[in-house]
């Protein structure tokens, strides 16, 4: 279903037709479910989380502008509902200072994360995610793993595109150093 169509249904559901609110859980659980999963590594917290996105974007739904597609939307409302529980549970990341960060050429960043064959280096890759910040793993995840563009993921995280390009590029050289260290 495209955007236009998935406009006429959020008219419709507006209008009463909330039983066809269903669609959006089936089309998008998944993906949701894959950005919340990176950020709070609990299962059944993920999934909790997963339907509270759904619970919160039905109750919104008449807040919807169409500005952005409603993925775009309904992502933001995941990343944030991720984020408040973090907070809520003052998980801690590791910190990496940014001096180690700028010696590190972006060839040796490219090489490394370009060998998708390598079964061993894509386990220390999904360990050296879990070992990123909030915002960080939702980059990576939003970018890399669901194929969003710069501008949908500046729109769900509330950046610039330049902001987002900026900070993808330094969210790659902290997996590199997390997966060399």
């Amino acid at each position: 279903m495209e955007n236009q169509d998935e406009l006429i249904y959020i008219k419709r559901i507006l209008e009463g037709e909330t039983n066809l609110f269903s669609y959006f859980p089936e089309r998008y659980s998944r993906s949701i479910h894959a950005l919340i999963i990176r950020i709070i590594p609990s299962k059944e917290d993920a999934e909790e989380l997963t339907q509270d996105t759904f619970i919160k974007a039905f109750r919104k739904l008449d807040t919807f502008k169409g500005d952005c597609s409603f993925s775009t939307w309904l992502y933001r409302i995941a990343y944030n509902t991720a984020v408040s529980a973090t907070r809520k549970r003052k998980i801690i990341f590791p910190v990496l200072d940014d001096f180690s960060l700028e010696n590190i050429p972006d060839d040796a960043v490219d090489l490394i994360l370009e060998k998708e064959d390598d079964e061993t280096l894509l386990q220390r890759l999904e360990l050296a995610i879990e070992q990123l910040n909030m915002e960080d793993k939702a980059l990576i995840t939003l970018y890399y793993l669901e194929e969003k563009s710069i501008a949908e993921v500046a729109v769900i995280l509330e950046l610039t595109p330049e902001n987002v390009k900026v900070k993808l590029f330094r969210a790659r050289k902290k997996l590199y150093v997390l997966i060399n260290g």
